[in-house]
């Protein structure tokens, strides 16, 4: 990743490539790159000053000392990970769950499928969430 000193170097870039053409094609596209090196190193100038106020992930390693872990999830898979923990978490909280809200719930998840496998979807989530639902009683 560049930093911000990186990304106004690259802008600057663009701005001197700008003086030397008069080629209207040429100007446009020489400005919008320019300005999006300027609007990165902008935002890379805000993440520093804030760093602070953001959220990090648990894995980053917050001394110098230590490594950091790395990811090497594809997107989709650390997606797919953070749905199944987001699922289990409703799970183990189903029986706390207003009831209206525990059927919309059961809406959604049921028409997330094809549309020729709804109700078996449906059919499929039901005894799911019966089964479970003493489970989550056991634990609280």
């Amino acid at each position: 990743m560049l930093t911000a000193e990186q990304f106004h170097a690259k802008a600057t870039v663009y701005a001197e490539l700008l003086m030397k053409t008069d080629v209207p094609c040429e100007i446009r596209d020489l400005q919008r790159s320019k300005s999006s090196f300027a609007m990165l190193a902008q935002n890379e100038e805000w993440l520093a000053a804030n760093y602070d106020k953001t959220i990090h992930s648990q894995d980053e390693s917050h001394d110098d000392i230590a490594p950091k872990r790395v990811d090497r999830r594809t997107p989709a898979e650390a997606e797919e990970h953070i749905l199944r923990c987001l699922g289990a978490a409703v799970i183990t909280r189903w029986n706390t769950i207003p009831t209206q809200l525990q059927r919309e719930l059961f809406d959604a998840a049921g028409s997330l499928g094809d549309l020729f496998d709804t109700a078996e979807l449906r059919g499929q989530i039901a005894p799911f969430l019966h089964a479970h639902k003493d489970h989550s009683k056991a634990e609280h």
